[in-house]
């Protein structure tokens, strides 16, 4: 999937962008005058409502999260007795947080999730631990200076006299925000969507010296983009399929809802999609539903893809009628046929398909078969076809189940037409005369 396809750009800008960009506007404009007393209750209203959603949904990346944005702020305020670093414990506090907050990021985005099964949060309990420990040395009474890897200078101070931030703290924000952006592209979840913004947030307090009203506001909006992802996902998991990250059947019964005249209704079905199955396993039928998906979600023609389920999904044309999107169909349908991808396994020897019987065959179509079979089994390489129905709203399917009706139909005649095609519905007048010219 591309990502910057408009669907991806809209997921990767809203809200978490949204959210900071309103955040920024407000704290260094001064437009709205924000009271300490709310501020504080801000904060502390973000932070615990969502470390309770995040252990109501079983998030622990995003709990974890939460916890090291929350207390990596605390060991800045606390060491620099809030006012702004004026020591140096505050400062060398400052540096190892700034680049602990990113390292954990790229960890948390990295792991699975697991929920809060003990293993799970033994390991993340432990590391925090040690960073807190760690913090709490190099910070501790007498100590002038940080760790040399924390201050460390790469690059001519004077490109970087813009930001407080030191350059190893710099390197690893560049580092994780390239990881978090490498993960949206392949994942586009609302709480991908969500560390990426988080980060920035907590970039930007730290920029701004992290104590004080403007550095605490940060740090709570990074929390708030983590709490409001995890409502998305929440929402992104009822009305999305999880494996091809395509809407799923609630989201298009929701979309059938809003349909009017004109549309187009289009079905689609991976061909011998149970033989991939008993063939080279479940594995490789996940990849292939992934990778229709992935042209799916690119048909052109403003068409809207969704699974609706098992191998067949569907495509929603709004305004549109069969010959403006037929090209895009054609080009669909050769785009997918033409895609092929290593599997993990080869297929089985005892489960593969035999073939014609050779006894029965003359010498040429022999050989020509021992070559079909060959390729379409090649160990490691696979590709597939699909069959399309597609359908319009006229004078006589009015109502939109009949349309589907009629993509359906459409679609068996694709089938039993040799598949590797795409079938418009025809009118049952028109059925009517090919039966009588037959």
């Amino acid at each position: 999937m591309d990502v910057y396809h408009k669907g991806s750009l809209k997921g990767l800008f809203l809200p978490g962008g949204a959210l900071l960009l309103v955040a920024a506007v407000v704290l260094q404009t001064g437009v709205i005058p924000i009271a300490a007393q709310a501020l504080d209750f801000y904060y502390f209203a973000v932070f615990s409502i969502g470390l309770l959603l995040a252990w109501r949904f079983h998030s622990s990346r995003v709990c974890f999260t939460l916890l090291t944005l929350l207390l990596g702020h605390h060991a800045i305020e606390f060491f620099s007795a809030g006012h702004m670093l004026g020591s140096r414990s505050g400062h060398i506090a400052f540096e190892a947080v700034a680049l602990l907050i990113p390292i954990n990021l790229i960890a948390l985005s990295i792991a699975a999730e697991r929920g809060f099964i003990l293993s799970a949060l033994a390991s993340r309990l432990c590391l925090i631990f040690l960073e807190a420990v760690f913090v709490a040395v190099i910070c501790r009474p007498g100590e002038t200076t940080s760790p040399w890897f924390v201050h460390l200078t790469l690059l001519d101070r004077r490109l970087f006299a813009w930001t407080g931030v030191p350059q190893p703290a710099l390197l690893a924000f560049v580092v994780a925000g390239t990881v978090l952006l490498v993960r949206f592209r392949f994942h586009r979840k609302p709480v991908e969507h969500g560390l990426i913004w988080s980060l920035a947030a907590a970039f930007a307090g730290l920029h701004a010296g992290a104590v004080g009203q403007v550095g605490s506001a940060y740090f709570a909006t990074a929390g708030l983009i983590l709490v409001v992802s995890l409502v998305e996902n929440s929402y992104f998991l009822a009305y999305h399929d999880e494996l091809t990250a395509l809407p799923a059947r609630r989201a298009f019964n929701d979309a059938l809802l809003g349909l009017e005249p004109p549309y187009t209704v289009t079905v689609v079905d991976i061909d011998h999609f149970k033989k991939v199955n008993d063939i080279y396993g479940h594995d490789t039928g996940d990849q292939v539903l992934s990778m229709v998906a992935a042209h799916l979600a690119d048909v052109g023609s403003r068409g809207d893809a969704y699974r609706v389920g098992g191998e067949e999904f569907s495509i929603l044309f709004p305004g549109k009628t069969v010959k403006e999107v037929l090209p895009a169909l054609e080009t669909l349908r050769l785009a997918i046929a033409e895609s092929s991808f290593r599997t993990r396994i080869a297929p089985e020897r005892r489960r593969s398909p035999r073939g014609p019987d050779r006894r029965q065959m003359k010498t040429g179509a022999l050989s020509n078969a021992r070559r079909t079979s060959r390729a379409a089994l090649l160990p490691g390489l696979l590709s597939v076809t699909v069959s399309i129905g597609v359908a319009e709203s006229n004078a006589r399917t009015r109502g939109v189940d009949e349309v589907i009706e009629a993509a359906d139909k459409a679609l068996y005649r694709a089938k039993r037409g040799g598949r590797n095609r795409v079938e418009i519905a025809t009118s049952r007048l028109e059925l009517a005369r090919r039966a009588a010219s037959r």
